[in-house]
């Protein structure tokens, strides 16, 4: 045991890869599942279908809207350090003598434990190499789920087997829910954002509107930090238009917190933010980015594994005495 634990944290870079190619692979399933359920074919059909819709979308926005997109990524970076040299200034006006350098050290400080992983998850090659790896297996896994599943299972006594399939079949389900539920909310989130800045004239509206989308991946950090990015440039503007894009980081803050989070928390796993957000911290300091994306899915299929392992236990062998006191709800057992 002491081996396999040693092995696995020498190999827990390429282990999270693996993971997010089974994530990634998951939403494939998820989308072919569903394409299923309207068009007669097969898996592999349904796969490539989903895959091909996903290019087009990408090709689709960045031929109309790329030239757009990127003249505004180029103007966000100035954009941000204008609104940073007048927040000092309105702090040394209030009786703040906050320096540029002091604020710079600080936010190094702050941000020393992600700087010193530079490596990037994957091997050598880089975040492109470690991208591609989790595409390729993302495709492989959602083309014969059955195949893997049932490979892990040889790894296994023969009477675990089928707990390990019900298990596998619990995770799959919450994990597809969960996904869709994200990729709902960030489509929700990034166009709710896009349209209601488009309204103002707030400039930079497609961009803050992606940023928005894609940082709502991450939850509990992603929309603090799209928000301030969003209130900066709004500030850029006026004050009434920094206040509007404050009302409108309200809104979505609002719309996330209490529509789309209990909606995948109904439907998958309902996990306590505090828990969420200090596996992302750990997992972000190991891994960087990607140990962000992936702490929420990996706290929630831990969660799941867990709750099976626990009912399988509470099942008594046959003929066992059970005492009075204890307590046989097969319920309980998933929330002792």
């Amino acid at each position: 045991m002491l081996l396999l634990f040693a092995l696995a944290i020498f190999l827990s870079q390429s282990l999270l890869v693996i993971f997010g190619g089974i994530v990634f692979g998951a939403l494939l399933d998820g989308g072919a599942r569903l394409l299923g359920r309207v068009v007669p074919l097969g898996r592999t059909w349904c796969v490539a279908i989903v895959l091909a819709l996903a290019l087009m979308a990408v090709i689709w926005i960045a031929r109309f809207a790329g030239s757009q997109i990127a003249v505004q990524a180029a103007e966000l970076p100035a954009t941000i350090e204008g609104q940073y040299y007048l927040a000092l200034e309105w702090l040394r006006g209030h009786g703040l003598n906050v320096t540029a350098v002091d604020l710079r050290s600080m936010a190094r400080e702050a941000m020393g434990g992600m700087s010193q992983v530079t490596a990037v998850v994957g091997g050598l090659i880089g975040a492109v190499t470690t991208l591609f790896l989790i595409l390729v297996l993302g495709i492989y896994f959602a083309l014969e789920p059955r195949l893997y599943r049932r490979g892990v299972g040889w790894f296994l006594p023969v009477d675990r087997r089928d707990h390990f399939e019900g298990t596998a079949r619990a995770m799959g389900a919450a994990l597809r829910r969960l996904l869709f539920g994200r990729v709902i909310g960030m489509s929700v989130e990034g166009l709710f954002t896009w349209a209601m800045l488009e309204a103002y004239s707030v400039p930079m509206a497609a961009l803050l509107g992606i940023i928005t989308a894609l940082l709502a991946f991450l939850p509990n950090i992603g929309a603090p930090i799209s928000g301030a990015i969003m209130i900066l440039v709004g500030f850029s503007g006026g004050m009434e238009m920094g206040l509007y894009t404050m009302f409108v980081y309200l809104i979505v803050h609002l719309i996330d917190g209490y529509v789309i989070v209990p909606m995948i928390a109904r439907k998958t796993v309902d996990l306590p933010p505090a828990l969420v957000l200090a596996a992302q911290l750990i997992l972000g300091v190991l891994f960087g980015i990607l140990g962000l994306a992936l702490a929420d899915p990996l706290v929630a299929m831990l969660k799941i594994w867990l709750e099976r392992e626990a009912a399988r236990n509470r099942v008594l062998p046959p003929g066992t005495q059970v005492p009075p006191e204890a307590d046989t709800d097969p319920a309980g057992a998933l929330h002792a």
